[in-house]
């Protein structure tokens, strides 16, 4: 007659490892993958557009309704303090066209300024940019909640 051995039961608890692991790795995936971005150094309220799309570039720069910029954690708000954001920026640009081509596909700066700042102000900022190298630079507003009416007549 053959005799039947049993082996040791099983423990309940091991079944469940491989499912942790899983999980476990499926997090630092998402977390290694995904893009982190850094927080604004200023609070900016864009201006409103009509048609606003989403904006992406490889740079950002902030400007607040006094004229201060910043760039990455590089402040500054008097005019010595600006240079030193347009210096950081410019260096920034230089690092990067030393690592990509400049010439095929230019670095876009995105200009996040308040809605309160000085139309004047803005145009010497773009000038001061495109002195800097930046020749594609994009100011980013805000979706307008109604359409504008149209106010000359047809």
């Amino acid at each position: 007659m053959m005799q039947i051995v049993d082996d040791e039961p099983r423990r309940g608890g091991d079944t469940l490892l491989p499912m942790i692991n899983v999980v476990f790795l499926l997090l630092i995936f998402f977390l290694i993958s995904a893009e982190m971005t850094p927080p604004a150094p200023m609070e900016v309220e864009s201006p409103e557009a009509i048609l606003a799309e989403e904006a992406n570039g490889t740079f950002t720069l902030f400007v607040d309704a006094q004229g201060a910029l910043a760039y990455r954690d590089v402040l500054g708000a008097e005019e010595a303090g600006r240079a030193e954001v347009l210096a950081a920026l410019r260096a920034a640009r230089e690092a990067y066209c030393g690592t990509d081509d400049c010439e095929a596909r230019p670095p876009e700066l995105l200009v996040r300024a308040d809605a309160g700042l000085a139309v004047p102000d803005l145009a010497r900022l773009i000038g001061a940019l495109s002195i800097a190298g930046f020749v594609d630079v994009a100011l980013v507003t805000r979706s307008a909640d109604a359409v504008a009416p149209n106010e000359g007549g047809i």
